[in-house]
């Protein structure tokens, strides 16, 4: 289901819970609300339609819908600084982020997987763990 956008600083601020088995609707209305705003949108985090777990979907190379559980940034190579907008927030600003990542995570079935993402989905998937941990650029 296609969910409101939550706004609020203090909400979107604090950290989120890691994810579990009973938080798999959460991901499906994250999913659902992403595809209602792909036009202006290349990932969202579970907290910004309300939901404090550790769940983010972005948009991937190929144009399909990744969701990771308990997603962890492991390292990043190569900084840069980016100019970057949220639909949570107002404005653009600046964040210094990697264009080389691995990154682990879980999927639907809790089943382990590990990538190194690079460009502009590496700068999604940053700016939404930031969001699993309460950071906000």
């Amino acid at each position: 289901m296609d969910r409101p956008l939550m706004k609020m600083k203090f909400f979107l601020q604090k950290p989120s819970e890691e994810a579990t088995a009973d938080d798999l609707a959460i991901a499906q209305d994250l999913v659902d609300t992403l595809e209602a705003h792909r036009a202006t949108c290349v990932g969202m985090a579970a907290n910004m339609i309300g939901q404090r777990k550790r769940i983010i979907a972005v948009i991937d190379e190929d144009g399909s819908v990744l969701v990771m559980l308990n997603p962890t940034l492991e390292w990043g190579k190569d900084s840069y600084e980016a100019e970057e907008g949220c639909l949570s927030l107002v404005g653009v600003r600046s964040a210094k982020r990697y264009d080389r990542i691995r990154v682990k995570w879980e999927d639907e079935k809790f089943r382990p997987h590990e990538r190194i993402f690079t460009g502009s989905v590496s700068q999604a998937i940053q700016h939404e763990i930031d969001h699993c941990n309460g950071v906000l650029i």
